[in-house]
């Protein structure tokens, strides 16, 4: 039989004020519902990573930081990942893209998928997660969770801060969309390194 892809929900936001804990516990839950997936809750919080300042990528020489040794040690044992995905200024998080820069041999040959939110339901966050991913050598899911227009401005602290619940009829079959394809690129990756170990 084979071993349930380990999969982690990453928190791509680290402000103090940040609205990534309410879709991350909704996508934790769709997801800790099914039986094809373990899935583990990874936030960047714990991780202070330093701003990217080694001599190259850890697949050149490896990083000497403490905490990039902390945190490449900690995904590295993941068949895939959920990113929690917030759009500042059309992209995506500066702590984000800090922790996809201070690993890359991790994040090979591994599939990932997200739960995206802001007024265009974190879209353009999205594609750019997207870009960086191919650089990294994963695999994105075609679908994906957004939430944005007035279903933001409804669970939005700063808005109606309506619990998810009150938007998830129209999360749902996106969520589980994404998770079917996630499971199914995370078993095709994990059969992949299997082989080519």
């Amino acid at each position: 039989m084979t071993a349930k892809p380990r999969i982690a929900l990453v928190i791509g936001s680290i402000r103090p004020t940040r609205f990534a804990d309410k879709p991350a516990q909704w996508m934790l839950k769709q997801a800790q519902a099914r039986n094809d997936m373990d899935v583990e809750w990874v936030d960047l919080r714990d991780h202070p990573l330093p701003f990217f300042a080694e001599a190259a990528s850890n697949l050149h020489v490896p990083s000497k930081d403490p905490e990039a040794l902390r945190w490449q040690a900690r995904i590295a044992g993941f068949d895939g990942f959920i990113f929690v995905v917030a759009e500042y200024n059309h992209s995506i998080t500066g702590g984000l893209k800090n922790a996809l820069d201070q690993a890359y041999k991790e994040w090979n040959r591994k599939p990932f998928t997200a739960i995206a939110y802001g007024g265009a339901g974190g879209t353009r966050a999205l594609e750019h997660l997207r870009g960086i991913a191919v650089e990294l050598q994963m695999v994105s899911t075609r679908s994906a969770v957004h939430i944005g227009g007035s279903d933001f401005m409804k669970v939005l602290p700063m808005g109606g801060n309506q619990p998810i619940e009150e938007i998830e009829q129209a999360l749902l079959p996106a969520a589980k969309n994404a998770l079917d394809e996630l499971s199914w690129w995370a078993g095709a990756t994990m059969a992949a390194r299997s082989a080519t170990t």
